[in-house]
């Protein structure tokens, strides 16, 4: 039975404590991925290196789905995380259970140890492992990492699908029958570091006839010790079965087509060998070109991202320039007028400086239009009559005149002085100025 998510997130949280550089960091992108893909349940293990060291380091065992052939199989994985995480990259390797054998491709060796361009292009601002995971999924998609173990002689037809969990104790990593295997304890991968081995080349992999494996759909009962794995329907049919060794497919076309022969002699002729010749050679083109295709469209997929990230940043740079250069613009405009205005000045006080005739107040203040005139005679006038109002004030308080006189002449001027307040209104009305 699977844990709950804040079940896991303790078990997330005790596993990181004094353990793990960046836990935040860290914690984050283990809870989206585990709220992503519910097939994988974290646990710590102790991880052993071939140099012999041994670190406890927090890992997400489970399955994922992989979509194949219009069915959904999960596919046993475990990812493995340093104590610097997320500067340096996961350990991701597949888990085949008991009844199944890693297939080898561009992307997975022998050892059961996935190899992305993802991985290898590991970036603390950008990757994640939601991204591996996803990843990961469009890669087993072209070529799934595992397939069935042959089936015996006298098979007894069995009353389930096998778990897709490995049943070894934990920790441990399942491993194929494959010999002159290095030793696989607690599933110890090579040392680490930032900078991951290159790919291993297809030459060195066994040819295999088909990479469609007799994988079987992962819906069955769950060992208590793993997560129930993530369907995305009811039940899934299994893959279609094939062998993992060209030579055994070759050998069954050869015998059909001795069986077929025209003449139905049993006797292996030259067309026999060369049909089965021509069989093994496609075969093994086929292996080879589908390994090519999927690493190739998982880069092309990673390039494609990155591409719409270069134009997306493209887009947001020539938005900054395009408003740069409007701001530029408009200061070399702003700094135009102001040495215009400059120069104006330096001309007035030129002018002044030089003239000899006595300045008239009247004429000092001009205005550049009739409107500004009268404007600004009627203020003159208006702050005159303020002028005259308070001054006939301060008479009466002095009792230079009295109070008939008083308010004879001040109901006169404030009169006049309405007058003048309503044309200073209509001319800044005219002249659509505040106020």
């Amino acid at each position: 039975m699977s844990l709950s998510m804040h079940n896991q997130e303790q078990v997330v949280v005790q596993a990181m404590a004094n353990r793990y550089q960046n836990a935040d960091k860290t914690k984050t992108d283990v809870m989206t991925a585990l709220l992503n893909y519910r097939g994988l349940a974290p646990k710590l293990d102790k991880f052993v290196f071939n140099d012999g060291i041994d670190r406890e380091l927090l890992n997400l065992d489970g399955t994922i789905p992989v979509h194949y052939k219009g069915s959904t199989y999960n596919i046993p994985v475990c990812i493995w995380l340093l104590d610097n995480h997320p500067f340096s990259p996961p350990m991701v390797y597949v888990k085949p259970t008991p009844d199944m054998l890693i297939k080898a491709s561009r992307h997975v060796d022998q050892n059961g140890k996935v190899f992305l361009p993802y991985l290898h292009e590991w970036n603390l601002n950008s990757s994640d492992l939601v991204g591996l995971i996803q990843m990961m999924i469009m890669a087993f998609n072209e070529v799934p990492p595992v397939y069935a173990k042959p089936k015996s002689a006298h098979p007894t037809p069995p009353t389930a699908y096998p778990t897709p969990y490995p049943t070894n104790p934990p920790g441990y990593m399942p491993m194929p029958g494959v010999g002159g295997n290095l030793p696989y304890p607690t599933s110890q991968p090579p040392p680490t570091s930032t900078a991951y081995p290159p790919y291993p080349t297809q030459a060195g992999y066994p040819p295999t006839s088909t990479p469609y494996p007799v994988y079987p759909p992962a819906h069955s009962a769950t060992p208590s010790s793993y997560p129930p794995p993530y369907t995305a329907g009811p039940t899934y049919p299994p893959y279609p079965p094939t062998t993992s060794n060209p030579g055994t497919q070759s050998s069954g076309t050869t015998a059909e087509n001795i069986s077929k022969g025209p003449n139905n002699t049993g006797t292996i002729t030259e067309e026999h060998i060369r049909a089965s010749l021509v069989s093994h050679a496609m075969d093994r083109a086929k292996a080879k070109l589908r390994d090519g295709y999927g690493g190739a469209q998982a880069e092309v997929s990673v390039l494609m991202q990155q591409q719409a990230d270069l134009n997306q940043g493209k887009t947001k740079l020539e938005g900054l320039i395009a408003k740069l250069d409007h701001e530029q613009s408009e200061l070399d405009k702003n700094i135009r007028i102001l040495r215009e205005r400059e120069g104006e000045m330096k001309s007035l006080v030129s002018r002044l400086s030089s003239s000899t005739q006595p300045l008239d107040v009247d004429e000092a203040v001009t205005t550049t239009a009739p409107l500004y005139k009268q404007l600004l005679n009627a203020y003159a006038e208006d702050q005159a009559t303020q002028d005259a109002i308070y001054y006939l004030g301060e008479a009466l308080r002095r009792e230079v005149i009295d109070l008939d006189t008083y308010l004879r002449h001040v109901r006169s001027l404030s009169r006049k002085q309405f007058q003048l307040r309503a044309i200073m209104i209509k001319c800044r009305t005219k002249g659509n100025m505040a106020g």
